[in-house]
């Protein structure tokens, strides 16, 4: 039972890594795709 409740816990923290990541990338374009609203805004006036 031990060494399944480890590779369970390894298995969650990969997983949870992996989502911050993606949240951080998915962050940074959404910066990115403001950034380019806001550029092309002031272009504009």
């Amino acid at each position: 039972m031990k060494p399944l409740l480890s590779i369970l816990l390894l298995a969650a923290t990969l997983l949870s890594l992996t989502a911050c990541n993606t949240v951080a990338g998915v962050g940074q374009d959404l910066k990115a795709g403001g950034q380019a609203i806001t550029n092309a805004a002031d272009k504009s006036k």
